[in-house]
């Protein structure tokens, strides 16, 4: 089915590139709306594949799995992180660089099947503290390559806060 989509949107792309290229003045428009329904009825067909997918028990209990080890890692190591309180600069740098953003990119990649496992307003929640939590994240960063070693410690409790929160969330979520 993905193929046959594909198919369909490259052809009706091809097919009505070649109906507005016939004439200079006159597009022939039959041809133009049947390679157009083409191409949405391959867009439809990807569309379709991909959800069908997404929600299979597979890779929901395989996500599932990913989304609570991957927070949890991040929890860990923002905690670790922030009691050792001596790193600082380049070093900061790269315990967030080798640390946490293997794990933050593990719980993106997921994070569609909040919405099939847990329903859209704990995905909402979840990822609501998540996404501030990275954003901390990113400042610490940007902080300690600027030199605000002061800026980066404070932002680095707040990123623990919230990435505690979106895990007590996700917990919440799985128990219900």
């Amino acid at each position: 089915m993905k193929g046959l989509g594909y198919f369909l949107l490259s052809a009706g792309f091809v097919v009505a590139a070649y109906a507005t290229a016939l004439d200079v003045e006159r597009v022939s428009w039959p041809l133009f709306a049947a390679a157009a329904l083409a191409a949405i009825a391959g867009v439809f067909l990807i569309k379709r594949h991909a959800r069908s997918l997404a929600q299979s028990l597979e890779v929901l209990e395989s996500n599932r799995v990913e989304l609570r080890e991957s927070i949890d890692n991040v929890v860990r190591d923002l905690r670790e992180i922030v009691s050792s309180g001596s790193l600082r600069g380049a070093a900061l740098r790269d315990r967030i660089d080798t640390k946490l953003h293997p794990d933050l990119i593990r719980f993106v990649d997921a994070r569609e099947s909040m919405v099939h496992l847990f329903g859209l307003q704990a995905y909402a929640d979840i990822m609501s503290h998540f996404a501030a939590g990275e954003r901390y994240i990113n400042r610490v960063w940007s902080s300690s390559a600027d030199g605000y070693d002061v800026e980066a410690a404070r932002y680095l409790g707040k990123a623990e806060e919230q990435f505690a929160d979106a895990q007590r969330q996700l917990k919440a979520a799985t128990r219900k």
